[in-house]
């Protein structure tokens, strides 16, 4: 089993099936996931949020809204254990990690 220490008794096997079951995903969203080869919602642990994101706008050709970031955030999160939260929760901490989501890596922080 895939305990998560941060979540006793969780495990991956305790998500849903479906992605459309899962919080924040709804039938686009699950098609995404799916466009990224994603098949089940266990596929979701351990997978980097930005480089899904990334490799999204590299699938459809086109810029992803910012949010989309913070809908993988919150899954993966969800899939390592952590409590379900919605969506827009992790909003403030990409800004912060990744400032503009077209960045390609982690925001450098500035010493003052």
């Amino acid at each position: 089993m895939l305990a998560n220490s941060n979540a006793p008794g969780r495990s991956a096997e305790t998500l849903p099936q479906r992605f459309e079951d899962l919080p924040n995903v709804g039938r686009a969203t699950a098609d995404d996931l799916r466009l990224l080869g994603l098949q089940h919602t266990r596929d979701l642990l351990g997978r980097d949020p930005l480089h899904m994101y990334r490799d999204l706008e590299h699938l459809t050709g086109s810029r992803q809204d910012p949010c989309v970031l913070d809908v993988f955030i919150a899954l993966t999160r969800l899939a390592a254990g952590d409590p379900p939260h919605p969506w827009w929760h992790y909003t403030a901490e990409r800004k912060a990690r990744y400032g503009d989501a077209r960045d390609a890596s982690p925001r450098q922080r500035q010493q003052r």
